[in-house]
């Protein structure tokens, strides 16, 4: 598990973006901030849609902006809720197949340290692109 100062260090980047959340149908603000490899800090935030369906998680946000600034290697990350939720199972699995067994810090949204785990806690079994080759 990373030192506690660079978890406090990704639950703050993470509280400060929490903010700009779309959560207008159910206010439920999510933020994640991973830890790139390279020491880089990428935040994102939970989007929600009219269509329930299109709604995107901010752990699937704050990956897929990390890989467009092509990002390929992680070490933690850290998802700051209300209560300090763990990911759901979409975002679970991306996790595991985009970053691999990462740290991850469970926060609430006053930036208490609610669990710490990792991703093959997470997602015992997983299934990733390594199982077809």
């Amino acid at each position: 598990m990373i030192n506690i100062n660079k978890q406090n260090e990704l639950i703050n980047a993470a509280m400060k973006v929490r903010g700009n959340a779309y959560a207008p149908y159910s206010n439920f603000q999510v933020a994640a901030a991973l830890l790139c490899a390279d020491g880089e800090i990428i935040t994102g935030i939970n989007m929600e849609s009219s269509s329930y369906g299109l709604s995107v998680c901010a752990e699937r946000n704050t990956i897929a902006t990390a890989v467009a600034k092509g990002k390929k290697d992680f070490i933690a990350l850290a998802v700051i809720s209300r209560s300090g939720v763990t990911p759901c199972g979409a975002c679970r699995q991306v996790i595991f197949d985009i970053c691999g067994d990462i740290d991850i810090i469970l926060s609430d949204g006053n930036g208490n340290i609610q669990d710490t785990t990792t991703t093959k806690a997470l997602l015992p079994m997983a299934f990733s692109h390594k199982d077809l080759g």
